[in-house]
């Protein structure tokens, strides 16, 4: 967050460039404690630039900071890598533990359904029961036990203790994702929050990819042990140790969080949701097509890859090691190319534009799947790009169509219902497999992709008979900001500028049109509204003005 020490101007940091004050940040006191007579480099205050002393070890330094970027971005390592761990072991779990595949999907559903009310309550339970460190060390243990269970189930021969395992896995999974953002934003602010995020999602979708890609050759490492279900137990034991390490790397970042409270004397962080179900019935009907779109676009990927791999054998006849490999393209894709469509988006804008290609996209990729022998690498190099834009350009449209005050309430209820479409579609796509075969499955994912596009048609030609800004390009959002911005100018102007207490809430407050639509912020905008209301300082020049910084990620 500070130059290198014993660095020049050129000299700083690429990374921490921006380098905004952490939550509750006193300079007064971190120049107090740095005055003491202790030994190490000058650094910059991370706003003024005022020079401070300290070593590598103090919170601001940017070494310190690295150090704790790396923390974060490994702390989902282990629950993403162990997720897909049915997917890359579906035919071993099938012939080991001689199930059909609508109970093998059962595995995946009850991961899904304690997230439907958890994604409600994850936040409220890190802001007001356990705090961040507590309910992050929480959701991590129970990631790791779920996996401890899921893994015994198999080496017992249990297939009932393996779905108990996973259902302890998924109390954990979500929440522990909300952790991670919520630590994401106490240690990096602006716009370097962005490549923060973009970093912590590849990171995970790299976990996906090795997961795919190795869990085969790990149970076949095991050929001498019988039976089947040990074996099987065994490769799935080294998702335990994926798990315990991340839960490892949980207790050391917050040892580290403590610390840096400590010495900056800092406020506790929280996630910022408040989840308020009443809230729902002021949803507008945007916000309603957008949640139509994400589950029937979602039921279509996830369940997909869950099965994929004994789709792509029964299908092509291809080796398991080269369908899990193919399986996975969706995550190498989705780490390699989230970061760059993100940015692409940003600058371009016309958000319904690069939804509906995506939607189109993916739904020809099921039907060339489904009625076609064209080689598979087309159809899952389309679905892995298709994927990309999609989340790039779906998500950030809740925030255009609901006030800041409800955003929370907008995104939990977003991941509720997703849970539940996924934890649904997962054992109906069982029973269709069962039943039918992969030709009526891969018909029924064309189908959600047709509702997800019927939506995606209404969700546009609702906008444009409202003049809404969903569609807008990133020149006519940047616009809208500045009038925004210059209006709320003039209004503190006339009443003297105002407190530092009326300019936060003037952050907080929505502004709408006179139609009563509410108008377009810029994601810089919108996370320094996000970082006032965790009650994080503000430097002054961003109090009255929100200029139109677009954020090279989502």
């Amino acid at each position: 967050m500070g130059r290198r020490s014993g660095g020049g101007a050129g000299d700083r940091d690429p990374l921490l460039t921006e380098g905004l004050r952490s939550p509750g940040y006193d300079s007064d006191e971190e120049s107090r404690a740095s005055s003491g007579g202790r030994s190490g480099s000058l650094l910059e205050d991370p706003v003024s630039y005022k020079p401070v002393r300290g070593g590598m070890c103090y919170p601001t330094h940017w070494f310190h900071r690295y150090i704790v970027l790396a923390l974060i971005c490994l702390l989902s390592l282990g629950s993403y890598f162990c997720y897909d761990n049915p997917a890359a072991l579906e035919p071993q779990i099938l012939k080991a533990m001689d199930v059909p595949i609508s109970q093998y999907t059962m595995l995946y559903s009850l991961y899904s359904y304690p997230n439907v009310v958890l994604c409600l309550l994850g936040g409220f339970l890190i802001d007001r029961v356990f705090g961040l460190r507590l309910g992050a060390l929480i959701f991590a243990s129970f990631v790791t036990l779920g996996q401890v269970i899921f893994a015994l189930g198999a080496v017992f021969d249990k297939f009932w203790l393996m779905e108990v395992g996973r259902a302890f896995f998924g109390l954990g999974g979500e929440s522990l994702a909300v952790a991670q953002n919520a630590y994401a934003v106490t240690w990096f602010k602006g716009r370097e929050l962005n490549m923060v995020f973009g970093l912590t999602l590849s990171i995970s979708r790299v976990g996906s990819t090795i997961n795919m890609n190795v869990m085969r050759p790990i149970y076949d490492s095991f050929e001498d042990v019988t039976p089947l279900s040990r074996r099987l137990g065994l490769a799935l034991m080294v998702g335990v140790a994926m798990c315990a390490f991340s839960l490892a790397l949980c207790a050391g970042l917050a040892l580290i969080d403590v610390r840096a409270e400590r010495i900056l004397n800092r406020k506790k962080a929280e996630t910022g949701e408040k989840v308020n179900l009443w809230d729902v019935k002021k949803f507008p009907l945007e916000m309603w097509l957008i949640a139509a779109i994400c589950v029937a676009y979602y039921v279509a990927i996830f369940p997909f890859v869950s099965l994929g791999t004994d789709f792509f054998i029964s299908k092509y006849s291809l080796e398991p090691a080269a369908a899990n490999a193919l399986n996975s393209i969706i995550f190498i894709i989705s780490a390699a190319c989230s970061p760059v469509f993100g940015f692409v988006v940003d600058r371009v804008g016309r958000n319904l534009y690069w939804l509906i290609i995506a939607i189109v996209i993916t739904l020809a990729s099921h039907l060339l799947m489904a009625f076609t022998f064209v080689n598979p690498y087309v159809p899952m190099v389309m679905l892995g790009l298709a994927y990309s834009v999609c989340a790039c350009a779906l998500w950030p449209l809740v925030s255009l169509v609901i006030p800041e005050r409800l955003l929370g309430t907008a995104y939990g209820f977003m991941q509720s219902i997703q849970n539940l479409g996924l934890a649904v579609v997962a054992q109906v796509a069982g029973i269709i497999v069962d039943k039918a075969g992969y030709l009526w499955l891969e018909i029924f994912f064309t189908g959600c992709m047709c509702v997800a596009l019927i939506s995606a048609l209404l969700l546009f030609l609702v906008d444009e008979a409202r003049d809404g800004v969903l569609n807008a390009s990133a020149k006519e959002k940047a616009a809208a900001e500045v009038k925004r911005a210059a209006a709320a100018a003039a209004a503190a102007g006339g009443s003297g500028g105002g407190s530092p207490a009326s300019q936060q809430r003037q952050l907080r407050t929505p502004t709408r049109s006179p139609s009563g639509d509410h108008r377009p912020r810029s994601p810089f905008d919108l996370r320094n509204r996000y970082m006032s209301r965790l009650g994080i300082p503000l430097p002054p020049t961003y109090r009255l003005t929100s200029l139109a910084n677009p954020s090279p990620l989502k």
